[in-house]
């Protein structure tokens, strides 16, 4: 199973080198009730995690998008989704708030980030490589389109706020990616 996935995230890969990503209305979000600009390119890089259920298949990871909304819509109070962008463990990114449209991840890191976030609780498990792949794949195009700048810097929430996010395993693995800075 996870062959496949990794499999299916390398065939998700467009020909300009930037994976699919899942729109909003593919994934059955809400609109938002405001907007903000992000100017672009962008010097960081934030990780999170969600710190609920995770989703390894596009049904799940639509159902767990919404489900995130809806919690920093209604609970939070935010106008969208925090984040720019999420991934799965079924190998795919979900759109947020996107590349050009300021997040609510970070506090002061907002408006000169990009916030990924990975949805599911990895404090005592790393995400799959189908996931952690097609993450680091999005960099990569968020660099090339011009989005993130080309020496940006990488780093978990924790090292921007007093949070345990992005979970113990999963800042381990970021801690070995390029550009990653505590």
């Amino acid at each position: 199973m996870i062959r496949l996935l990794v499999l299916l995230s390398v065939l998700c890969v467009a020909a300009n080198g930037c994976p699919t990503i899942i729109t909003r209305a593919q994934w059955g979000g809400k609109s938002p009730t405001c907007r903000s600009s992000l100017s672009t390119p962008v010097p960081n890089v934030i990780i999170h995690h969600t710190e609920g259920a995770f989703c390894n298949s596009r049904a799940t990871c639509s159902a767990q998008m919404r489900n995130i909304q809806t919690y920093h819509m209604k609970t939070r109070g935010w106008c969208d989704i925090g984040y720019n962008f999420l991934i799965g463990e079924d190998g795919q990114v979900y759109e947020g708030r996107g590349w050009t449209t300021l997040g609510a991840h970070a506090k002061s890191y907002n408006p000169i980030s990009s916030g990924i976030s990975f949805i599911g609780s990895f404090t005592n498990r790393p995400p799959n490589n189908a996931a952690l792949n097609v993450a680091k794949s999005l960099i990569a195009c968020g660099v090339s389109k011009n989005f993130i700048k080309s020496g940006y810097i990488l780093k978990g929430h924790r090292n921007v706020m007093s949070t345990s996010c992005p979970g113990n395993s999963l800042y381990r693995v970021i801690q070995g990616w390029p550009h990653f800075k505590a």
